[in-house]
């Protein structure tokens, strides 16, 4: 389920069901809210690509929670690596540091890990895989998206995460729970009321 929501008034404004997250998606509702006469100011949202290829010139916000998580899966909640612990030290400090402060944090990082995250491991078979394979995907992750981490520096308005959005689907799954067995069809009925009762539309209904 894609669902494009108002980070500040905290409304659902449009919403699919897919079966596989993609580009085409992101677009479809890009297209129908403009089609509307929205003028999408900003996205606030997860790593994935197609997001931001979807909402190309358009601000865009890497959701700082996400981020940490990312970091988290790579270097786990108690790193057993000097790398892992500092690269997880820099994850905590993401709410509450500057782009500034965190890009020569991260440089710094590079500098002195960078011979430990590139070690690699060959196998009998020829093959061949980097020895931290998820630490370094981890700090390879944070320099990739550090460009996106701080947009909301230049708009206080922006988002700097989708903790909204989070809140919302935990309702929902909690809703969703009594109607387990229920036909997908059936289920996206039931998911179609609940994202309209956080409408839009349905607001500008009552006060008509």
């Amino acid at each position: 389920m894609i669902v494009f929501r108002d980070g500040i008034s905290h409304e659902n404004l449009w919403w699919t069901f897919i079966d596989t997250e993609s580009n085409w998606g992101y677009t479809q509702g890009r297209i129908h809210l403009e089609s509307l006469g929205y003028s999408i100011l900003s996205v606030t949202a997860d790593g994935f690509g197609g997001i931001k290829s979807a909402f190309f010139k358009i601000p865009f916000q890497m959701c700082l929670v996400h981020m940490e998580r990312l970091i988290i899966r790579g270097t786990t909640r108690n790193p057993k690596t000097e790398a892992g612990v500092v690269l997880l030290t820099l994850a905590k400090t993401l709410h509450t540091t500057n782009r500034f402060t965190l890009q020569r944090r991260v440089v710094s990082y590079w500098r002195k890990y960078e011979t430990f995250l590139l070690e690699t491991t060959t196998y009998p078979n020829g093959s061949w895989s980097y020895t931290h394979k998820e630490l370094y995907k981890a700090a390879r992750s944070l320099r990739s998206l550090f460009p996106y981490l701080f947009t909301y520096e230049s708009n206080l308005s922006i988002p700097k995460n989708t903790n909204s959005l989070e809140g919302h689907f935990s309702h929902i799954r909690d809703m969703m729970r009594v109607h387990r067995g229920a036909s997908r069809e059936h289920q996206e009925k039931i998911l179609n009321t609940i994202l309209l009762n956080s409408s839009t539309a349905l607001k500008k209904t009552k006060k008509a």
